[in-house]
């Protein structure tokens, strides 16, 4: 049965979202002001892959050891060219982390506003794909930021065309690439999730996906073409390998929902 609630003239459910948006701000900035006092611990974090000594890049180490391999060090220096760029980025960066710890309260306050609006079983399937999709946009973020952009960073950073040609990464440039890849890689992986929602509401089926794996190929390289911040083919395969692994996941989940 509906809520009370939803007895609301449109006046007053616009209060209501005012004063949930309101609640969000406030509590985004809270986190971002203390990641922003906490400069030193945020950034040990986000310039964590750019170091050799990073745990991805110890355990590929030791893997090349095991199997009698040589493993290389590696420096990548960063820098900054632009008078309050480090300000700036700083401010930025304490912001994403703002919303990255507050996206549970976010996600909280968004639910209780619509939630007077749907029937009970709509509210259980609600919850389970928010909660869901929640769960593995993370996963994706984890992923790219221990995974794919070290990798990248890696690659690229000290990819030379001559011995003679230093590469110099910008902060900035490091920075955006970082967010990016870790949002893009994020939205990547609700792919199984939308695949559940739509096969429940009957858009989707298994035989569908199966007849139609060749063209979702094409168009998975094409995606990830398009949301790799580079236009190297090492970056565009770590970030397209991911994506078809999900497809053939999303076949077994939609088949399981039909």
């Amino acid at each position: 049965m509906m809520a009370a609630e939803n007895k609301q003239s449109f006046w007053e459910h616009l209060d209501v979202l005012r004063a949930a948006i309101g609640k969000i701000a406030l509590v985004t900035v809270g986190f971002g002001m203390v990641a922003f006092f906490f400069k030193e611990q945020l950034f040990s974090v986000v310039l964590a892959p750019k170091s050799d000594g990073f745990i991805t890049y110890r355990l590929f180490n030791q893997i090349a050891a095991w199997s009698g391999g040589l493993s290389e060090s590696f420096s990548v220096r960063l820098i900054n060219t632009g008078l309050a760029q480090q300000f700036i980025i700083h401010i930025k960066t304490a912001l994403c982390a703002g919303v990255l710890c507050a996206s549970p309260y976010i996600l909280y306050q968004l639910f209780r506003f619509v939630s007077p609006a749907l029937y009970e079983n709509e509210r259980r399937y609600v919850t389970r794909e928010v909660g869901g999709g929640y769960v593995m946009f993370g996963l994706g973020v984890l992923i790219s930021y221990f995974l794919i952009f070290p990798l990248t960073f890696r690659f690229l950073g000290t990819y030379q065309v001559s011995g003679e040609v230093d590469n110099l990464i910008t902060l900035d440039s490091y920075i955006s690439t970082l967010v990016m890849m870790c949002l893009a890689m994020g939205l990547v992986f609700e792919i199984p999730m939308l695949s559940w929602l739509f096969a429940k509401l009957g858009f989707l089926s298994a035989d569908f996906m199966h007849r139609y794996r060749k063209h979702a190929i094409v168009i998975i390289l094409v995606v990830a073409a398009i949301i790799t911040p580079t236009s190297d083919v090492f970056t565009l395969s770590l970030v397209a390998l991911p994506m078809w692994i999900l497809y053939e996941v999303s076949i077994w989940i939609v088949k399981q929902a039909n």
